[in-house]
C-alpha cells in the first residue's frame, strides 16, 4: 500500500477513544442522507443531455453518492428539473413532487427551469419556484456537467446540516402551505 492519503467522507464531530466514537444521531443521518441522494431527473430539453454528460463516466455523478437513477418519484429523494417546463407541464410536476417521500430536494437545472430562460412567453413558465420550492439553484443555458456537479455538492451541504426535525417544523408546514402542498 503506498503512503499516499485515500479521500474519504470526514466523520462528523464528536468525541473517539480506543474503540469507540460518539456524535449527534443528526449527524449521523444528514451524513448518510447527503451520500445517498436518489435523483429523479425530470429533463424536457437540452440541459437533460448535458445531465447525460454527467452521469457518463469522465464526470461520475457516482462518486456522489448518486448513481442510481430513479424514474419513480416514490423512489427518489433529489429531484432534477431540467429544460423548459410549459405551463401546461406544471401540474404534472407539481404531482411527481408531490409523489416523492419525505425528505425530499430539488434542483433546478439550467436558465429555464430556473426562471424560463429566454422564453419570456405566455406558455412557459418563469421558474419552477412558483410551483414547487427549489433548494439549489444550477445557472447555465445549458449548464455545464461541473456546474451541475456544483449544485449537487452544494445541495449535499444543504442535507448534510439540515435539522432532523427541519421537515416537521411549523416553518416547512408553513413553506408548503405558501405553495399549496399538504
Amino acid at each position: 500500500m503506498s503512503d499516499s492519503k485515500v479521500n474519504m467522507v470526514a466523520p462528523p464531530e464528536g468525541y473517539s477513544g480506543e474503540g469507540f466514537f460518539a456524535t449527534k444521531l443528526s449527524d449521523v443521518v444528514g451524513m448518510a442522507r447527503a451520500n445517498s441522494l436518489w435523483p429523479l431527473p425530470f429533463a424536457t430539453s437540452c440541459c437533460g443531455i448535458e445531465f447525460m454528460a454527467t452521469m457518463a463516466s469522465h464526470y461520475d455523478v457516482a462518486r456522489f453518492g448518486s448513481e442510481r437513477m430513479s424514474f419513480s418519484p416514490r423512489q427518489a429523494d433529489m429531484l432534477l428539473v431540467m429544460g423548459t417546463i410549459a405551463k401546461k407541464m406544471a401540474p404534472i410536476l407539481r404531482q411527481v413532487y408531490e409523489q416523492m417521500a419525505e425528505p425530499r430536494w430539488v434542483i433546478a437545472v439550467g436558465a429555464c427551469a430556473s426562471s424560463g430562460g429566454i422564453f419570456d412567453t405566455y406558455s412557459v413558465l418563469q421558474g419552477i419556484d412558483k410551483v414547487i420550492p427549489v433548494d439549489v439553484y444550477v445557472p447555465g443555458c445549458p449548464p455545464r456537467p461541473e456546474q451541475i456537479l456544483d449544485g449537487v455538492m452544494r445541495l449535499q451541504d444543504i442535507v448534510r446540516n439540515e435539522s432532523v426535525r427541519r421537515r416537521s417544523s411549523p416553518e416547512y408546514a408553513e413553506l408548503l402551505a405558501s405553495y399549496n402542498i399538504k
